[in-house]
């Protein structure tokens, strides 16, 4: 894809939305009960913004390095059919995920903070980053959100999505009852 690509053009492109884990769908912090068990917080905004997109008719899934039962009832819940966790190399995962689908890498959305996102970033057509994501990854990314993660960054990256490819609107009357 040529670099002049506006964020908006390459937002109406995509079919798969990714979606790191940690500094992305939650604000980065690990807390841990005295037995070891891990606990996240998410923000229901971002997780309304994941199921628009299904809505929408756009895949998504969830690529992470870590491992917890915690996130596999948050994709439940949000209706992620692709989630992939324990990954030590996010980019073989998500040449096979293309290849399963049959997504080109142009056709996919990533949303990644840290560098073992920048792999999978610098390969899908519309890469998205938190306001809050490491610097390295912002300057590469093609949209940055204004949110930080967990704070509502997934859901600007969805809506700018729904936006670009004019769905935003239909959603939106459909929520209000039109």
């Amino acid at each position: 894809m040529s670099a002049a690509l506006t964020a908006a053009e390459r937002a109406s492109r995509v079919k798969l939305m990714i979606f790191d884990v940690d500094g992305v769908l939650t604000d980065g912090g690990l807390l841990f009960t005295a037995a070891g068990d891990a606990m996240k917080s998410f923000n229901s905004l971002d997780g309304h913004g994941v199921k628009l997109l299904g809505e929408a008719g756009i895949a998504t899934a969830i690529i992470t390095g870590r491992r917890s039962e915690i996130v596999a009832a948050r994709a439940k819940e949000m209706k992620i059919a692709h989630l992939f966790q324990g990954v030590e190399n996010k980019l073989t995962v998500f040449a096979d995920l293309t290849a399963t689908l049959g997504i080109t890498a142009d056709a996919c959305g990533y949303m990644g903070d840290d560098w073992p996102d920048l792999p999978v970033m610098l390969r899908c057509g519309f890469a998205t980053a938190p306001a809050n994501a490491h610097p390295e990854v912002i300057a590469r990314a093609h949209w940055v959100a204004e949110a930080r993660g967990g704070q509502g960054a997934v859901r600007e990256a969805c809506d700018a999505i729904l936006r670009a490819q004019r769905r935003y609107d239909g959603l939106l009357a459909a929520a209000c009852g039109a």
